[in-house]
């Protein structure tokens, strides 16, 4: 049966109502109705595949309150960009264990932070089995789309992720297509791996607005091609074939102009779904810090804008699939 409304996927969870990626913040993804969830991994010391945005984990957990873990802070170069903190790869998953999510916004969403250091770290077996219990729950099929962070620097280190990701699915009893899954990264190296492996799924690539994937840039240097080269018809068509769709910024749909003005959605969806690409975009917040100026209101940046004239610019550009981190209110707006 063809969709008339696109997927509405929550965001690490509900991220605008509990912190990313902690267990009510799922547990309430699934109880608004979402259609699947998407949880980042990154690679623990011992190889545990862990769910955070990132590899660096001081703005999102209470590590830096633990005096045990003070001599683990360090400074690295990920993927090309030097960053100072915390990081999963210097730590086992026992020790990870300890640790408790933080909201990552808190001036901008204070009731969120407020369920700060309550929740431990999950790893990836944890919200597969919560997805796998909310489904037969509810009694629907719910998805996990799987982005995988970093898999080059990991890789450098010794990790392969592509073996982990097949090694967890399979234990998890979600290596046989049973519930949707979607593979997702910003390099497309690794996405190949995995689907070499035979592993079903979608298989989605991300696109940023501006730069270049790190996994070509080690491969290519300088001339590697930019995420916008990709975006365009011939990029596109370089892509049909391997990946079965492309997931993007919103800017590059809302295209806007100095002024912060869209004029209606710009053509890298119909490029896309003309060359049989389904498109995804990341990641509808209602909040004026997250929107175009052109649909910002009064009240700072914490207070909701017009996010539904932006949301509207989105759906009507016919996208398959909506990051949201409020799941109720995408739903009331996205779902026909």
């Amino acid at each position: 049966m063809t969709r008339t409304s696109p997927l509405v996927i929550g965001h690490r969870g509900a991220p605008g109502y509990r912190p990313e990626h902690s267990r009510s913040s799922y547990d309430l993804a699934l109880a608004m109705g979402v259609d699947a969830v998407e949880p980042d991994i990154v690679v623990s010391r011992d190889g545990v595949l862990v769910v955070r945005h990132e590899n660096e984990i001081g703005s999102t957990t209470d590590v830096a309150e633990h005096p045990e873990f003070a001599d683990r802070r360090t400074s690295k170069t990920i993927d090309g960009e030097r960053l100072t903190g915390w990081f999963t790869e210097d730590f086992t998953w026992d020790e990870l264990a300890t640790l408790r999510c933080r909201e990552r916004l808190p001036k901008i969403r204070p009731a969120s932070a407020s369920f700060d250091g309550t929740q431990p770290v999950l790893r990836l077996r944890d919200v597969l089995d919560l997805v796998r219990a909310g489904s037969l729950e509810q009694g629907r099929e719910i998805g996990v789309v799987l982005e995988i962070k970093h898999a080059t620097y990991f890789a450098a280190l010794g990790f392969d992720v592509v073996d982990l990701i097949a090694a967890e699915l399979d234990a998890a009893g979600w290596a046989g297509g049973e519930l949707p899954i979607v593979f997702e990264a910003f390099e497309s190296t690794v996405l190949a791996r995995l689907r070499e492996r035979g592993l079903p799924g979608t298989y989605v690539y991300l696109l940023e607005a501006a730069g270049s994937p790190y996994d070509l840039v080690a491969q290519q240097g300088a001339h590697a091609p930019t995420y916008a080269a990709m975006a365009a018809p011939a990029g596109l068509d370089g892509l049909v074939g391997r990946v079965d769709g492309i997931s993007v910024d919103k800017s590059m749909i809302l295209a806007p102009n100095r002024r912060g003005h869209t004029a209606g959605p710009s053509r890298i969806v119909g490029d896309a779904k003309d060359r049989g690409l389904l498109v995804f975009t990341w990641t509808c917040r209602p909040e004026n810090a997250f929107l175009i100026p052109q649909f910002r209101g009064r009240g700072g940046a914490a207070a909701f804008g017009d996010y539904e004239g932006e949301w509207a610019v989105i759906r009507d550009a016919g996208v398959d699939g909506v990051f949201v981190d409020h799941p109720d209110i995408g739903r009331r707006f996205f779902v026909a």
